[in-house]
């Protein structure tokens, strides 16, 4: 798309692109708008012209710098309005894909944008206006009818490719079939749809037919029928037992590549189908398991991406244009994917809650898988980088993406509401129709199909008409031992009679040419029978022989009709045989698929649980070099108050030492004072009255005078001094010389007055 607003068109610079020999085709982007639901409702889209709308934005909603609202247009490769029928939109979009199909070429078609907004009309169609999908197989059917091979003559291979089986495999396969009531049967291509509203779909096809048919290829056409939900494929053709008693889910396909590098779904039912009627008939069968839902805002919105796709198989016939060539390699195989995809929505707008909201994210996330592939896919052509296009990520780009990266049509109808409510949303697909139309596509090339000569089948069969013709001419048919050469030249040597009028009785002449003429053709007419009698015993002679032969043919048919139906026995067993095989492949396949998943389950637990035990063994470390900071933090701690207690005990049991020092001095002086006085008591008698009255007397002045004696014993202390155990009792006595004499009055002796000072000492 080109964008234009209020102020112009913005050019794109162009990037440097590769070069290369392939011819390519930009995506086709067509646009179609719906009618709105109700005349008065706001219209935020118009059609300016044939190839471009304009979008503006709802009032109130948004506005640009000068205060008016935004305007936007887009351009397509054509726009078509609200009154375009279905036939119009089919000759400008499907028809050329469906040439294409017939001419071995692939195409891709698919319907694109918001819920609501007509996509499933434009594929499928209501009654009397039947879509895209059933005016695409009636233009096949119409065109290749005459021309298709009998039922079975082309079989799947199951990997993506056909084979081609002998008329008499074919035969057996179909007797095989129609013997087997557990069967499903397709309806014939003369039976008509039972359901009326279908029949209406069909019966409203004009007759549309394509004029590149080669008529000298059998044609056959196989329908699949597939849906993406939840990013899990689905068969919807599959035919599972029902059990009522424990109902089984059905199963959901894996994406396989085939020897050609094209993605298809394993294990996809293919239907061959011989008529519209029986190929609608198919359709409707699986449109049936198809999940829809009612929303918001839409009665019946699709909840999957649904693929329908259509291959034909066609292969030369032989040279005498009655049996198809036995050659794998000469059969070509084409087909025509039409998708509806899920529309796009806000749950917001839909109030989508549980599995509504899951099924919403799904298709959203698909489609902004779409988007993203396309944007690296233009990148990488516009600007020359070599970006990887993540297209597993979803499995609709997953099995598209041949279409992309190989060669085919890419054709998208980009579908519109023009009511104002859809307003953001369509302007989202506009941006993503706007890029998709960047995106180019490797161009189709022709495959003809080789090793015949064009119109052989039209050439002999004019050549047997007119001879058929000349024959009818002559009366019959002229045998093998006719001589036509002898037989034209005696006929035409045959004279012509003269006139036989006789007006004269004279006349000698008339008569004898008569008879002269009547004997030379009865002569001619001798010779003719002899020649039709050598003829018809010529042709006797090669019937006998002939019946001879035919006897022999006959013994050697029952004698080979004998051994074929051994061999009919033998095939049986080994078609009973390749079925069990294929259902323990099936099985396999399936417990593989269970197996995978579950791996996927326990890889994605296993790398959970190492990130969450690599989240835990950091977390150790961490807690680890912490604890180890924290010891040496604490040893410090430990090393410095250690230190620290250490000095303080150094230093009061210093100061401990020095107090007791002081007071072993302060001890000894008194010792030495109380000494002192005893000494000079028992030396000069001095008075001691007068120590005794004098107590404020310096207590060291008293040791001093105290006697020296004394006894004890000696011990170390535990801080390195000494310490003194006095043992002894020391009894101190002292007479005043200068007191009088007193006499008791009875007479007895004076005694003089003593003074005792016992002091009892331990010292430790």
């Amino acid at each position: 798309c080109f964008i234009t607003n209020s102020k112009g068109k913005t050019p794109r610079r162009p990037g440097p692109k590769k070069a290369s020999n392939i011819e390519k085709d930009p995506v086709g982007v067509y646009c179609r708008i719906r009618p709105l639901g109700a005349e008065d409702e706001d219209c935020c889209v118009e059609m300016i012209s044939s190839s471009t709308i304009q979008i503006h934005a709802p009032d109130g909603l948004k506005a640009n710098r000068n205060g008016e609202y935004k305007e936007t247009q887009y351009s397509f490769k054509k726009v078509f309005g609200i009154n375009t029928t279905q036939m119009e939109l089919f000759e400008d979009v499907s028809r050329p894909l469906v040439d294409d199909l017939i001419q071995c070429k692939n195409g891709l078609l698919f319907t694109y944008g918001v819920t609501g907004s007509g996509k499933t009309f434009t594929m499928t169609g209501s009654p009397g206006e039947g879509g895209l999908l059933p005016r695409s197989l009636g233009m096949l059917f119409n065109s290749i009818g005459p021309f298709q091979a009998k039922r079975y003559v082309f079989k799947p291979d199951d990997k993506n490719g056909m084979e081609i089986q002998s008329q008499v495999d074919a035969l057996l396969e179909r007797q095989k079939r129609d013997s087997q009531p557990s069967v499903p049967k397709t309806p014939s291509s003369r039976q008509k749809v039972a359901d009326p509203e279908f029949a209406d779909m069909i019966s409203a096809e004009e007759a549309c037919k394509s004029g590149n048919v080669d008529e000298d290829c059998c044609y056959s056409v196989f329908v699949s029928y597939i849906e993406i939900y939840n990013n899990y494929i689905y068969d919807l053709l599959e035919e599972a037992p029902f059990d009522p008693i424990r109902p089984k889910p059905p199963q959901s396909k894996i994406l396989r590549e085939d020897q050609n590098h094209n993605m298809y779904v394993a294990g996809c039912t293919e239907v061959e189908v011989k008529s519209t009627e029986e190929a609608f008939e198919v359709f409707w069968r699986g449109q049936k398991k198809r999940r829809i839902a009612n929303t918001q805002l839409n009665r019946e919105s699709s909840r999957s991406h649904s693929v329908f796709t259509v291959k034909l198989a066609q292969a030369p016939l032989d040279a005498d244009g009655d049996h198809i060539l036995q050659d794998k390699n000469q059969v070509s195989v084409s087909q025509l994917c039409l998708v509806d995809l899920a529309g796009s929505e806000r749950t917001s707008r839909t109030k989508a809650e549980g599995s509504r909201l899951r099924e919403a994210g799904n298709i959203n996330q698909s489609l902004m898988t779409l988007r993203t592939c396309m944007e690296v896919l233009r990148e990488n052509q516009m600007c020359g980088t070599n970006k990887m296009v993540p297209y597993r990520d979803s499995k609709v780009t997953h099995l598209f993406k041949n279409y992309f990266d190989g060669e085919g049509k890419v054709r998208m109808i980009v579908c519109v509401n023009p009511k104002a409510d859809d307003y953001e949303e369509t302007m989202l697909v506009m941006r993503f129709a706007e890029m998709t139309q960047e995106v180019e596509v490797a161009r189709p090339v022709d495959r003809p199909i080789c090793g015949l000569a064009a119109g052989r089948r039209h050439r002999n069969q004019a050549f047997k008409e007119e001879l058929s013709r000349r024959l009818a001419e002559r009366g019959g048919p002229i045998n093998a031992g006719d001589d036509p050469v002898l037989v034209t030249q005696l006929t035409e040597s045959l004279p012509a009679l003269p006139p036989c009028e006789l007006v004269d009785p004279a006349d000698d002449q008339t008569l004898p040419r008569l008879i002269e003429a009547l004997e030379q053709r009865h002569r001619i007419r001798q010779m003719m029978v002899e020649q039709f009698h050598k003829t018809a015993s010529t042709l006797k002679s090669m019937f006998e022989q002939f019946d001879g032969q035919l006897n022999a043919k006959e013994t050697h048919l029952h004698d080979q009709q004998s051994k074929l139906n051994q061999k009919d026995k033998v095939i049986m067993n080994q078609r009973a045989e390749i079925e069990r095989l294929e259902k323990k492949s099936k099985t396999l396949e399936y417990k593989v698929d269970i197996l995978q998943k579950t791996t996927d389950m326990y890889e994605q637990d296993k790398r959970s649980l190492q990130q969450e035990l690599e989240t835990r063994e950091q977390r150790l470390q961490r807690e680890l070099s912490d604890k180890r900071r924290m010891e040496q933090r604490m040893q410090g701690m430990v090393t410095d108050t250690k230190l620290k207690w250490e000095k303080e005990c150094e230093r009061r049991v210093n100061a401990k030492q020095l107090e007791m020092q002081n007071k072993l001095w302060v001890k000894d002086e008194k010792l030495k004072q109380l000494k002192a006085i005893v000494t000079e008591s028992s030396t000069g008698g001095g008075c001691i009255t007068e120590h005794l009255d004098k107590p404020e007397r310096p207590s060291r002045e008293r040791d001093r005078n105290m006697p020296q004696k004394r006894s004890g014993n000696v011990f170390k202390t535990r801080g390195g001094g000494q310490a003194v155990q006095f043992t002894d009792i020391e009894t101190l006595k002292q007479e005043c010389p200068t007191a009088p004499s007193r006499k008791r009055r009875s007479g007895s002796v004076e005694r003089p007055v003593q003074v005792e000072d016992i002091e009892n000492r331990v010292r430790a």
